[in-house]
């Protein structure tokens, strides 16, 4: 049982955040937010927007056979975190190196949704590099500007690009928002990505990385008592087989759990909460640091006594174990 200094909250609201730029944490793969854990309440789970192409975006060899150019489809792609639609271009122009040397151009979509054509420096010969802003090898493009194509030429002479000559594999040449792919973790207020992301912008730096999300806002639940943290449990079974038994283990994630003592069970705010996703903190000393972070759908069952104040068992359905928290 819990003892008098303990102190269980529950996430009463949220303060929201606008979308913005989150912060590389530095290994490229984790980007920070202003929060320290997010909510995933109805209507306030975070909205993950990286910089990439979502849709269209093909770029082909020039069709009306016009050298030097490509032609580059209609395109729809999150830009700082506003989906941009980008209009079609035609016999869009590719610049060719002075001599016959390898050199790579990237086109781009542009900050301010247009396109443009970043060219990379001449070779020293016909062999191309796939080291960003080398001799023959791609440019880092502007930080905020997102990639969907290489043209690579080796001809310093005037002639129509191939589609040989064109490349969009995705995460090489072109950038999707969705490629990686990346999760958010509820539990430090942060999106990490499964590879970090190349550096191909100048800095060079990776990609912008943009999020609207919103951080929890705790309140007190008094007269609550027996809390009981979502942990994982393990079982063992075994079989047996010709010169012996084989065991075998698995784990489960059980539900969290508290009752609480309320006012008149009905217009008790923490009821609020039933059917939602939601945070809640468990301190076993209220005068400590260390606390107990649980995040999961809420479930109430109230309970009317004759003489007694209404009482709640309230469950906890997480999709992962409670977190132990120093401070």
């Amino acid at each position: 049982m819990s003892n008098s200094n303990s102190l269980l909250q529950y996430e009463s609201g949220q303060t929201p955040f606008a979308m913005s730029a989150l912060v590389d944490s530095g290994d490229h793969t984790i980007f920070n937010s202003s929060a320290t854990i997010f909510s995933d309440s109805s209507g306030r789970s975070p909205d993950v927007r990286p910089n990439g192409v979502i849709t269209g975006g093909a770029v082909v060899a020039s069709v009306s056979t016009a050298n030097d150019s490509v032609d580059i489809a209609a395109l729809s792609c999150y830009l700082a975190g506003v989906k941009t639609a980008v209009a079609s271009v035609t016999d869009k122009t590719i610049p060719r190196p002075a001599t016959p040397v390898a050199k790579v151009c990237s086109i781009t979509v542009k900050s301010d949704g247009t396109i443009a054509v970043v060219a990379g420096a001449d070779g020293n010969a016909a062999v191309f590099s796939e080291t960003r802003a080398a001799a023959g090898g791609p440019p880092l493009i502007p930080v905020g500007s997102i990639e969907i194509a290489q043209v690579r030429v080796a001809s310093s002479v005037a002639a129509p690009i191939t589609a040989a000559q064109i490349f969009q594999a995705v995460g090489t040449h072109l950038e999707r928002y969705d490629y990686p792919i990346f999760d958010t973790d509820n539990t430090n207020g942060n999106v990490v990505f499964d590879v970090a992301l190349p550096l191909i912008h100048t800095g060079p730096v990776a990609k912008a990385v943009y999020a609207s999300y919103a951080e929890p806002i705790f309140t007190k639940q008094a007269f609550a008592n027996d809390f009981v943290p979502a942990e994982t449990t393990h079982s063992a079974s075994s079989s047996v087989v010709y010169g012996g038994v084989v065991g075998t283990s698995s784990l489960s994630l059980g539900q969290g759990a508290f009752t609480a003592i309320l006012k008149d069970g009905i217009t008790d705010p923490l009821l609020s909460a039933a059917n939602d996703t939601r945070w809640i903190r468990y301190y076993q000393d209220s005068n400590k640091a260390p606390y107990v972070l649980t995040q999961g759908k809420i479930g109430v069952s109230r309970t009317f006594g004759a003489a007694d104040h209404p009482k709640v068992k309230v469950t906890i359905s997480a999709m992962k174990a409670s977190t132990n928290r120093a401070s």
